[in-house]
């Protein structure tokens, strides 16, 4: 079987190793030069499935509408009444209520929670290496009152059997040592302990080597023009290097998957949801993090990469703009200043941004579309490594007609139209 995967991301990467294990003929097309080059380039560089909740959420549009007026704000929203942004944003406060957020986090940790499993089984098999580290992630609460909104994410963690810890300030230092210079301004924290800490781009580096070994063929600068699609079916896929024919086609274009897709009828409901981060050395190993800490009043995380700090978050509603601007960028300087004021030297850290395809319900979509050979597994928001390895073990069992290890039923397209 020939099949053709557009995107070179961490998604589409992982999705071709899976579909090639199974021996399927594979060629992947992007419009950069490498593996990685665009969201899956300098993410907060997490593997967290236990971190995977919807950003819609009871509370949320309130939280939503003083954020706007923070200084160091985890939200940004542009003034632009752009069309597409009002409609996702509707779709989003829809999913904002006690039901929906209980069945969108249990939805997605459970593929969270299979995704990292195989991530383990990946290690074993191939022996692959990306900085990484198995130290958990550990939310940080600066105020009572985020002790206390902790039980609800709690509550639903020991529904789901995920292995946690709740600390105290104590705790908290015998976990990140290096937080001593300021555990004064934290009342108690939630230990992840599941959790993963890599470099995303070193691991897609990687894997595309495993990649070629299993014979996948990559096209890389080759802009995707259009899918071409008769009588209900899949032909082809139009490039500015001609046209590849394929048998089966599979999107993992992340927030460009919206327009692409549109250009054949199929709407999908994911919106480019910008997000900033830094990297920077670190000069004092005492006062680093040993893995991942989530700062929750800020919603900026910092992780140990190696002999490298980086931290990421803000999300910002403004389209497509890649801009990066010294203002955006002042939420994570912040964090990093204010939390490991010792650990790293900020003069030197390297800015980035990218575009996180976020869904409204805030899980990715994955599995067949009404049009005979065309498949997705997009939309994975902020979660597109955490969920990687697991998204694409289920596509390439969906693909190749075989049962999903965990159900997957309410993960296509096809649960919007209900």
């Amino acid at each position: 079987m020939k099949v053709c995967i557009l995107g070179a991301g961490v998604v589409g990467l992982t999705s071709a190793y899976y579909l090639a294990k199974k021996g399927v003929q594979v060629t992947v097309l992007d419009r950069q030069p490498d593996v990685a080059l665009e969201t899956s380039f300098a993410n907060a560089g997490q593997v967290s499935p236990g971190y995977s909740a919807p950003w819609a959420a009871p509370g949320i549009p309130l939280k939503a509408v003083k954020w706007l007026f923070q200084k160091y704000a985890p939200l940004k929203i542009s003034p632009e009444l752009e069309a597409k942004k009002v409609v996702w944003m509707s779709k989003m406060l829809g999913n904002c209520t006690t039901s929906a957020y209980n069945t969108n986090k249990s939805r997605m940790m459970a593929l969270a929670e299979y995704s990292r499993d195989c991530f383990v089984d990946l290690r074993k098999e191939i022996g692959i290496s990306y900085d990484d580290g198995q130290g958990g992630t550990l939310q940080l609460f600066r105020s009572d009152e985020q002790v206390e909104g902790a039980e609800k994410d709690i509550k639903v963690l020991k529904s789901l059997g995920v292995a946690h810890e709740v600390l105290d300030p104590k705790a908290i230092l015998a976990v990140e040592p290096g937080l001593a210079p300021v555990i004064h301004k934290f009342k108690g924290g939630l230990r992840l302990t599941g959790d993963e800490t890599g470099d995303c781009l070193m691991f897609c580096q990687s894997l595309k080597k495993e990649c070629e070994s299993l014979g996948v063929e990559f096209k890389f600068n080759t802009s995707i023009e259009r899918i071409l699609v008769e009588q209900g079916q899949v032909r082809s896929v139009i490039t500015n290097e001609g046209d590849v024919s394929c048998e089966q086609l599979l999107v993992c274009l992340g927030s460009y998957s919206k327009e692409m897709l549109k250009a054949i009828g199929l709407d999908v409901p994911i919106y480019p949801v910008k997000g900033y981060s830094l990297t920077v050395p670190i000069t004092d190993q005492a006062y680093a993090p040993t893995s991942t800490i989530m700062d929750e009043t800020y919603k900026v995380a910092v992780t140990r990469l190696g002999d490298r700090i980086r931290a990421a978050g803000t999300a910002e509603l403004t389209g497509y703009n890649l801009d990066l601007p010294k203002s955006r960028t002042d939420t994570i300087t912040h964090v990093v200043g204010d939390v490991f004021p010792q650990g790293a030297n900020l003069s030197e850290a390297e800015y980035w941004t990218g575009l996180r395809p976020m869904t409204p319900d805030g899980t990715p979509i994955i599995g067949e579309t009404p049009i005979k050979g065309l498949y997705l597994n997009t939309g994975h928001g902020t979660l597109g490594w955490t969920m990687s390895c697991g998204s694409a073990a289920i596509i390439a069992d969906i693909m190749m007609g075989s049962q999903t290890a965990i159900d997957s039923s309410e993960l296509a397209v096809k649960r919007y139209a209900k």
